[in-house]
């Protein structure tokens, strides 16, 4: 079986293979830009640039950890320009994309601040997005693709979309629940037959037909070309990958957390409970015993990260803070960090470059 391109709006994606967006550092330029450089979709994650480059392009700073003010500084504008740029030194022009998640604070600000840094496609999950085309909507050209998880959530997308910007998504990506981070789904959800990736991957892509010519872009679990093939044949023209990403030279993350996810063993992933108010996947590690110890890090909610957690209040009730606990997984503090992976993060066990990685996802060795 040969992959076919994929196209997104105007742009042509020459490997149907889309690098999931990684926030706090896990795919900022240096992975991005290598993924397109190689054919796939280089995807830059919107989340905590702020503290690129050591946070010269955050405007101010608070506290020890030199955490950024507010969102306008943890989701800078400024950083993100530079991290695109240096990205484009990388991959040239060929397309490249955002992440923003829909729960962040300054949302709309954001996908703005992305479209003038030069992104061809928007990727956005964590929430509905239905104020997408409202954001973007001074950047025709830029291609909207919204995550979901359900039929239900792409034609009620759809339907809005259509209403209020007579526009409908250039792709959706449907994520099933064995993706790393945080899920569509509530937490005993995750374990359902009918919402395995192979159960509503085809139930999406007869939605999508309603509405066009869609494609749909299979994600969560996903690992070797194997994989890919059967999301083909289930109906996706592409596929998202994430955490087998991050065992790559050019993953932006700390050798820190390329380490704790290499040794992680398949009972040490876990789904825990996050300021967002859905789950999150990632490596049971020395932060979550001192959140049962409750000697965990202060919440101070410096950052004003995302919506849903009411400025600290969820924090408190989860026992950590989202930002500062990837900040500190970014920076290779292994005592407090926290550290994303998907269900898979286990079967990691070298690091190799993005060049070879797709290699082995195209050509199956």
């Amino acid at each position: 079986m040969s992959f076919k391109s994929l196209k997104i709006g105007k742009y042509t994606i020459e490997k149907p293979i889309i690098q999931g967006g990684m926030g706090v550092g896990i795919s900022w330029d240096r992975l991005a830009g290598a993924v397109s450089l190689e054919g796939g979709l280089g995807v830059i994650s919107s989340v905590g640039t702020g503290i690129y480059r050591d946070r010269v392009y955050a405007k101010r700073v608070l506290g020890e950890g030199k955490r950024p003010y507010e969102a306008e500084n943890f989701y800078s504008s400024d950083a993100l320009r530079e991290i695109f740029k240096s990205a484009r030194e990388v991959c040239g022009d060929r397309p490249l994309g955002c992440n923003i998640l829909y729960a962040q604070t300054d949302y709309n600000r954001v996908v703005e601040d992305a479209c003038r840094a030069g992104a061809d496609i928007i990727i956005t999950g964590a929430g509905l997005p239905l104020t997408m085309p409202e954001a973007s909507k001074d950047y025709p050209d830029v291609a909207l693709v919204p995550i979901v998880s359900t039929p239900k959530a792409l034609k009620i997308l759809c339907k809005r979309w259509k209403k209020t910007h007579n526009r409908l998504p250039d792709a959706v990506v449907v994520e099933g629940p064995l993706s790393g981070g945080h899920q569509g789904f509530k937490y005993d959800e995750c374990f359902r037959e009918e919402n395995r990736l192979e159960s509503i991957l085809p139930q999406v892509v007869e939605e999508a037909k309603k509405w066009g010519d869609i494609p749909v872009i299979a994600a969560g679990g996903i690992w070797d070309r194997g994989d890919i093939e059967k999301m083909l044949n289930l109906g996706a023209s592409g596929v998202q990958m994430g955490t087998r990403f991050i065992g790559t030279h050019e993953c932006d993350a700390s050798d820190t957390l390329k380490r704790v996810i290499l040794e992680a063993k398949e009972e040490d992933i876990k789904l825990f409970k996050s300021p967002v108010g859905y789950p999150a996947r990632g490596v049971k590690s020395k932060l979550h015993e001192k959140i049962e110890a409750k000697t965990a890090p202060k919440i101070a909610c410096i950052s004003n990260c995302v919506t849903p957690c009411n400025r600290g209040e969820e924090a408190k009730a989860v026992g950590y803070c989202i930002a500062d606990r990837l900040s500190d997984a970014y920076e290779g503090i292994e005592e407090t960090g926290l550290f994303f992976t998907g269900a898979n993060g286990y079967r990691l066990n070298e690091i190799i470059s993005v060049k070879e990685l797709m290699e082995k996802l195209v050509d199956g060795e």
